[in-house]
């Protein structure tokens, strides 16, 4: 579903990723973990049009997507829940809903399945409760219920989640790896982003440590799942860098 072969990207002529291959089959969450200013957010953003690679490929279904525009990345199927969720203060939850829906186009059978507003509530029935309220008003958990909610009004076939369970309490961090799970089943590719190694793994099919913007090491997920120290000790030996999003 999506595949990435060489990628590297960066900022203002620095280089944050370099030479990543990661793939991620339909119905899989694939998993990246490392410290901050590994090049996680990189990663995302790289993949989502945000950031031009300097390069290697991102390829789609086959499909070459390398260096489209953030528009036509969506269109095709990429859908971004960015880390801090930037929902519209001002907005309404179905302010917001009704802004994100895209329906499908006669023919279009490339998506897994179809989003609508009503569906999207059904999943996430909180956001049913409070429906009229702006994103201001929102706790948290619910800013990042609208946003996954929001990524999914597009019926992306590959969902990109940054950092999803930022700031959340734990009961929270549970229930969006649970819906992450649910997504998964309903055939969406996730790449899933954590600093949170541990919880990623309980959701992840693979899991992939990202040092210096470059894979070290691969582990599946119901390895890390049934012994976590592989991978506790990848991280514990890999170098933390400076803030995540200002280079990496």
């Amino acid at each position: 579903m999506l595949e990435l072969t060489g990628l590297t990207a960066g900022y203002h002529g620095g280089t944050v990723l370099h030479g990543l291959d990661l793939s991620v089959p339909a119905g899989a969450v694939h998993a990246v973990v490392g410290h901050n200013g590994a090049g996680k957010s990189t990663l995302v953003h790289t993949v989502a049009g945000l950031i031009r690679p300097g390069a290697g490929t991102v390829r789609l279904d086959g499909q070459d997507v390398t260096g489209w525009p953030p528009h036509r990345i969506a269109r095709a199927g990429i859908g971004l829940v960015p880390q801090g969720r930037r929902v519209f203060a001002g907005l309404t939850v179905a302010e917001h809903l009704r802004l994100s829906y895209r329906p499908p186009r006669r023919g279009d059978t490339t998506r897994p399945s179809v989003w609508t507003p009503a569906r999207v509530l059904e999943l996430l029935p909180r956001l049913g409760e409070r429906r009229s309220h702006r994103g201001s008003a929102l706790s948290g958990g619910e800013q990042q219920m609208l946003a996954l909610a929001r990524a999914l009004l597009g019926s992306p076939r590959v969902l990109l989640l940054d950092e999803p369970t930022e700031g959340l309490a734990p009961v929270l961090v549970r229930q969006v790896h649970e819906l992450v799970a649910t997504l998964a089943d309903e055939g969406i590719a996730v790449l899933l982003v954590s600093p949170s190694p541990v919880l990623a793994a309980e959701c992840a099919r693979t899991l992939t440590v990202l040092t210096s913007g470059r894979a070290t090491l691969r582990l599946d997920g119901a390895r890390v799942r049934a012994d976590a120290a592989e991978l506790n000790a990848a991280l514990e030996l890999a170098p933390a860098a400076g803030r995540e999003g200002t280079g990496g």
